[in-house]
Parts: C-alpha cells; sequence; structure tokens
C-alpha cells in the first residue's frame, strides 16, 4: 500500500516535466526487434524500427521500477540483453569535435572509454583512460556506429553487475542485434538527436508490449 501510494506520489512528476518520450515496444522480452516512437508534446515527430539485445529485453535500473514478475528477465553485465524500463536520455555523444545539440555533447576522442568492470569505482562511467582500466569499450570506434550516439541512463548508480554502456547507436546493417543498446538506422538517430533538448526532460520507456497498458495510465499521451 505505501509503495502505490509513493508511486502516486511520483509519477505526476514525470507526467507533467517530460515533455520528449522515445517509447520502444517489442513483442515480448525475447524479441531482438521492437518498434520506436518519438514523442513530443503529445505528437509523434517520428516512427522507426530498431534493432535491441541479441537476447531480447530484461529488467533494468531506471527511474521508478515498473511491475516485473518474478518469471520475467533481469538485465545483467554480458547478458546480450538491452534493459527494459524508464531511463533519462543525458547525453549525447559522436565522432565530430563540435555541435549545436541540445543536449549536453561528449567528443568521442580516442581516449574516451566506458568502463563495463563490474569491480571498478568507474563501472558504467565514460571516462577519459588512464591506463589502469580492466575492462571497457571506446567511444571512438573504427566502424561507424558510434558516429552519432545518445548515453541512456540504466544503472546510473552503478549497481554491481546490473550492465554498463547502453547507449542509443547507428545499427550495423538492419538485421543485426546489439549487445544491449538500442540501434536503428543513420537518419533516424541524426533526427532523434537533432530534436533531444535537455529543458524537454527526454526520457526513453524501453518496454515489451505486456507493459504498455501500465505505461499508457501513468503517460496517457502515449495512447495517441
Amino acid at each position: 500500500m505505501i509503495k502505490s501510494f509513493l508511486i502516486l506520489i511520483i509519477f505526476p512528476i514525470y507526467l507533467f516535466s517530460s515533455q520528449q518520450i522515445i517509447l520502444v515496444v517489442a513483442t515480448d522480452f525475447d524479441t531482438s526487434r521492437a518498434s520506436l516512437e518519438f514523442f513530443e508534446d503529445n505528437k509523434i515527430l517520428l516512427t522507426t524500427e530498431v534493432n535491441l539485445g541479441e537476447n531480447g529485453l530484461g529488467w533494468g535500473v531506471g527511474e521508478v521500477q515498473l511491475l516485473q514478475k518474478s518469471t520475467e528477465p533481469l538485465k545483467y553485465e554480458g547478458d546480450r540483453k538491452s534493459p527494459a524500463g524508464i531511463f533519462k536520455l543525458t547525453d549525447i555523444f559522436g565522432y565530430a569535435h563540435e555541435t549545436n545539440y541540445k543536449l549536453p555533447y561528449l567528443h568521442a576522442s580516442k581516449k574516451l572509454i566506458c568502463v563495463d568492470d563490474s569491480s571498478s569505482n568507474f563501472y558504467n562511467h565514460i571516462i577519459q583512460a588512464n591506463g589502469n582500466e580492466k575492462s571497457f569499450e571506446f567511444i571512438k570506434r573504427d566502424d561507424h556506429q558510434y558516429k552519432y550516439g545518445v548515453t541512456v541512463a540504466h544503472n546510473k548508480r552503478g549497481e554491481f553487475k546490473r550492465g554498463s554502456c547502453i547507449f542509443l547507436h547507428i545499427q550495423k546493417d538492419i538485421n543485426s542485434s546489439t549487445a544491449g543498446c538500442t540501434a536503428m538506422d543513420e537518419t533516424s538517430l541524426k533526427r532523434i538527436i537533432s530534436l533531444l533538448d535537455k529543458d524537454k526532460t527526454p526520457l526513453l520507456i524501453q518496454i515489451p508490449r505486456s507493459a504498455l497498458s501500465e505505461v499508457q495510465k501513468l503517460y496517457p499521451q502515449l495512447k495517441n
């Protein structure tokens, strides 16, 4: 009862503060494909198909916990699942040196990395490499997949082995699943990045279809 009461208090904050919502809906927890809709001020500005993790979805660590059945999977480091839940979108990164985006921007230098070592104090942080990191991934890659990207604030407190380095990024190709990120064609991602605005508190809501009715009750603008 107390938990339900707290949810009723917390959710209006999100209902009225978030004017931009990226809604990603997969058929179930096992699929690696999903549909994306970009909502702003009750309007859909973009729709596209996206690739998820090779092994589908697992409940991640987000802003507010949605209803979760004990039989449904959780997101863990290395499980090749994309996180399900509600997450803030905090930064844009890319290979260009300068931009005019409305979210904070990180230039992907050769030393910019994301730490995926669960034992590190910098677990799930994007930092400048100092040579002491045991396990990480480079943001500046030899391919185009991180040419543009958006940081998803999944597991932002760095809970041990609950997953790290989750991004929206360019897909390898139309049929390629990911290691846990959400990937799409370059044109769609560029459009999303051009729209994202920190003053509109952008969120990613990524869920299986079974959770859609709950999310639509919390965010009535998504019923459109």
